[in-house]
């Protein structure tokens, strides 16, 4: 199964992709700069939403360039397995827009 998203960048938004707690057991990710001349800056990241409000981040991928109409393919399954309280973010360039596909078993 998978799931597709639509990721238009703007000052301070983060797209979740996979809710904390959401059993989804990630293949593979295909991250589309869709831009004809631009590239799009990603940062895909897992964040955890604990009770006590100290939030913890570790990313996958930090203001990576992807060039214009190109996509990266992420397909080491092993790097996305994660405890069930983080989700799975994304946030790109203030005016990058990507299509987002994350494949899911």
């Amino acid at each position: 199964m998978s799931k597709y998203y639509n990721v238009t960048g703007s000052t301070s938004v983060t797209v979740e992709l996979i809710a904390p707690g959401e059993d989804a057991s990630i293949q593979s990710i295909l991250l589309t700069n869709v831009h004809a001349t631009a590239e799009a800056s990603v940062t895909l990241f897992i964040q955890n939403d604990p009770e006590s409000e100290v939030t913890n981040t570790y990313n996958f991928l930090s203001t990576v360039a992807i060039p214009s109409d190109t996509a990266l393919f992420l397909n080491e399954a092993s790097m996305f397995t994660f405890k069930g309280d983080y989700g799975l973010y994304i946030t790109v360039g203030a005016s990058d827009t990507v299509d987002v596909t994350v494949n899911t078993a």
